[in-house]
């Protein structure tokens, strides 16, 4: 499996059970809406925050055993959110934690360069502190900067660039312009997509949520204030009804039952709903009772889908999806234009900040109709559809076949005429092209946050297309390919966005010109 394709991403196993969109490896959509896992490993980050940042030289001998606790000042905020402190000397990340605070740090783990701990007590509290809305914030993932003050967190996630930066030094990256954070008028209620896991409580209740942090207890999650009012509206009356049918629920340690995950997405342009179940089984008892529940008490449910995955990891997504009921796929508006929706295509998960980042990559690009564009990983065609009536042609690629025939779909959808989507990589098909005498003027990757592969970079490299926007979602890689495209390219400037505020997570669109 081709590195920059979507169904690959690089993503941290141990925390990828806590999040709204659970444990996927399969697809670009999960991994990209997965926004728990922040970088390759927390090990591998926290390694690499001490020898770029101890400016003090770290003790060895340091005896710390887990349970001990301690006064720590915390300094700053790590790339996943953690507050960051040293303990004689010895780095030391604390979740939930803020700069400036003084806290009473509880060692959790001790490894031979760094330290986990959990906050006992805060002595000192920071300015920027705020109350999560969330009573289980600090239990499961996607909650990492729900503490503090929303300024902060854009600022923090412009600092996160400058830290990737700073890490990996590409050509020219003390001049380069980074601009603030693009946030959102209000951070709350913007997930279109929510992935529960289903179980049963030890008193026999259904309960659908997310996992604990490093765990598979499952914390019911009757609300959640990043996902919208349309997607728990559904989770909660499906796990009702999940009861009152007695539908088999699925247990883990046994490997039996039956629903496994709810997967609801919603389209904030119609309204409509999308319901997945994925099961263990094929058979899916009182399914006619429960489609006709549905339709009775939710009316804003127009498709409902089964997904059969019986595998026993953590994969969310198995490879046989059916319809139970409605239609095929649910309808999204973006920047005027209509997509459709299969359970499995990709789409940002915040429709408002989406348009936005549409519009910034629309910007530095700058088209002309004369220009041919290039739509590298494309999913279902959302950008380069968004672009195609600036550009004179647009062919775009994507490794999943699925993906390619919805962007086709939306093409003539659309009444596109000039944009083609192609099955295969960028590194394949961009060569094949140009030696059949096609040359992208310009060029749009939107990659995983595994980042570029080393083929597609040489693949660049080699074509130079003079227009040339790569819209990150992780800034750990961007700054490690900016390394390589810096001997071609020179960035004239990022522009970060906050796609999912109350997180760790930043993208970025970043606007490169030939050198």
């Amino acid at each position: 499996m081709e590195p920059q394709s979507r169904n690959n991403r690089n993503r941290r196993s141990e925390r990828g059970s806590s999040h709204f969109d659970h444990n996927n490896h399969q697809t670009h959509s999960q991994h990209r809406d997965d926004h728990r896992s922040f970088d390759h490993s927390r090990n591998n980050n926290r390694n690499g925050y001490h020898r770029q940042h101890s400016s003090q030289p770290e003790q060895a001998d340091v005896q710390v055993e887990v349970g001990q606790r301690f006064p720590l000042t915390i300094k700053r905020l790590g790339i996943n959110g953690e507050g960051i402190g040293y303990y004689r000397h010895k780095i030391t990340f604390v979740p939930g934690a803020l700069p400036d605070e003084v806290v009473v740090a509880e060692v959790t783990h001790v490894a031979a360069h760094f330290l986990n701990a959990k906050v006992h007590q805060i002595r000192k509290e920071s300015d920027h502190r705020v109350t999560p809305p969330d009573t289980q914030s600090a239990e499961v993932g996607g909650f990492e900067l729900s503490h503090l003050d929303y300024p902060s967190q854009l600022a923090f996630k412009r600092d996160v660039i400058r830290q990737a930066l700073e890490k990996f030094q590409p050509r020219g990256w003390e001049n380069y312009d980074l601009r603030p954070t693009i946030g959102m008028a209000d951070p709350y209620h913007y997930r279109n997509k929510a992935q529960f896991q289903v179980r049963q409580d030890a008193d026999g209740n259904v309960i659908a949520g997310l996992y604990k942090e490093g765990t598979h207890d499952l914390v019911d999650l009757p609300e959640a204030s990043t996902q919208n009012d349309a997607t728990m509206t559904v989770i909660r009356a499906l796990v009702k009804m999940l009861q009152e049918l007695q539908v088999p629920i699925y247990n883990e340690e046994a490997n039996s039952g039956i629903i496994k995950t709810l997967v609801v997405r919603s389209s904030e342009a119609s309204g409509e709903v999308q319901v997945t179940f994925v099961t263990n089984s094929q058979k899916l008892p009182h399914k006619r009772e429960l489609l006709a529940l549905i339709e009775e008490r939710l009316p804003q449910v127009v498709s409902v889908m089964q997904n059969v995955n019986q595998s026993k990891t953590s994969l969310v997504w198995g490879d046989k999806t059916t319809k139970l009921m409605g239609q095929d796929y649910i309808t999204e508006t973006l920047l005027g234009k209509q997509f459709q929706l299969s359970p499995r295509a990709f789409l940002q998960l915040n429709p408002k900040q989406t348009t936005r980042l549409y519009e910034e990559t629309i910007k530095a690009l700058d088209l002309t109709h004369a220009d041919h564009l290039v739509d590298a990983y494309s999913g279902v065609g959302t950008i380069g559809l968004s672009l195609a009536d600036r550009a004179g042609e647009v062919r775009g690629m994507d490794t999943i076949e699925e993906s390619v025939d919805d962007a086709n779909r939306n093409a003539d959808l659309n009444g596109i005429t000039n944009a083609e989507y192609s099955v295969g990589t960028a590194e394949d098909l961009l060569p094949q092209w140009v030696s059949q005498g096609w040359r992208p003027d310009a060029l749009v990757v939107d990659p995983p946050r595994a980042g570029l592969a080393d083929t597609m970079i040489d693949t660049i490299m080699q074509v130079q297309p003079e227009k040339f926007v790569y819209v990150s979602c992780n800034p750990s890689t961007l700054a490690q390919n900016l390394v390589e495209l810096g001997r071609v390219y020179r960035v004239e400037y990022i522009q970060s966005i906050d796609m999912f505020p109350q997180t760790a997570r930043v993208e970025a669109v970043v606007k490169l010109v030939l050198r």
